[in-house]
């Protein structure tokens, strides 16, 4: 991706994308109009010292997860936040992942003493689970209450999580209703308010928006193609690129069935998408393959589940 010229005197930040060349995360500066979400120093101070406040009001809090990337998709300083408080992981978009994978990853977090439920926000498979297991860790600490002489109340959680996990949908499948109030910008909370959702426990209205983790090239591509980073700020084509490599050599049914081409023939990532390109009638003029909107392509068919149910990574890797 070459950022576009910015407006004379227009912001400019550093941001931390995906080469075009190595798909490895490189430092560099792109207008403030193109991000989605910036996370500096600062934010991630403050991120984390919201965070801290809103801990003291909640007895039990849910870290939302892609399911298909478990661990990139986890902010790598919540538990050491969080400390004794339970934390429940809630493996969302689960209908887009391996299910026997998701299964893995629902042992490995259980054998580190994470509570962990796989679930389909959009469409409520799995969420009934939410409620029962939040009372359930939050059963010591309401039993305490009522043994110090206090009044008994519901037991109250938050939602946290990096952006584009699926926050907001959760909290509308518990909450019953539409849209959620939420700001998504790094390190800022709305005035608190709280929700009684089914089976009588109370959630905090506003989700918690954590940063990812930043240093780790492998992890900055899996955030790439679950779309949990804004396209604009990275080189899609490098991204599909690799994706399709990875396809092709370990699912290559799933591009020879969708595209009607034979994968294993190409010679490199740029040669697959141009076949992707080609079967879709992607072509410039004088006959070319526009292998930029090929990547495109593939890349909204995978995270909409349609070349099937993929996870990037498993327990280990």
């Amino acid at each position: 991706m070459v950022p576009g010229k910015s407006e004379p005197g227009a912001a400019i930040k550093r941001f931390f994308i995906l080469s075009p060349v190595s798909c490895i995360l490189a430092e560099v500066e792109v207008p403030r109009a193109k991000m989605d979400i910036q996370w500096f120093p600062g934010h991630m101070a403050r991120a984390r010292r919201i965070l801290q406040e809103d801990l003291k009001l909640v007895d039990v809090v849910i870290e939302v997860v892609d399911a298909r990337i478990p661990y990139s998709s986890r902010n790598p300083v919540l538990e050491e936040t969080v400390g004794r408080r339970p934390l429940l992981v809630v493996m969302n978009k689960a209908d887009l992942a391996d299910p026997v994978l998701t299964a893995r990853w629902e042992e490995h977090f259980r054998s580190r003493g994470l509570a962990a439920l796989p679930v389909d926000s959009v469409r409520g498979a799995g969420i009934a689970g939410v409620t029962p297991l939040v009372r359930e860790m939050a059963g010591p600490k309401t039993v305490s209450l009522g043994s110090s002489g206090r009044l008994p109340r519901p037991p109250r959680c938050m939602i946290v999580g990096i952006p584009n996990v699926g926050k907001s949908f959760l909290i509308n499948r518990l909450a019953g209703r539409k849209s959620a109030k939420t700001e998504n910008r790094p390190g800022v909370t709305r005035g608190r308010q709280w929700i009684r959702v089914a089976g009588e426990v109370d959630l905090l209205d506003t989700p918690g928006i954590l940063w990812p983790k930043f240093d780790d090239p492998e992890v900055g591509y899996r955030l790439a193609v679950t779309g949990a980073i804004k396209d604009q700020v990275y080189d899609q084509e490098a991204v599909a690129g690799r994706l399709a490599a990875w396809l092709a050599a370990n699912y290559p049914g799933s591009l020879e069935g969708r595209y009607k081409i034979r994968a294993a023939d190409a010679a490199d990532p740029q040669e697959v998408l141009a076949l992707i390109g080609n079967s879709r009638g992607l072509v410039l003029q004088g006959g070319r393959v526009d292998t930029y909107k090929a990547a495109v392509l593939l890349l909204k068919e995978f995270r909409a589940g349609v070349l099937g149910r993929y996870t990037l990574e498993s327990p280990g890797s």
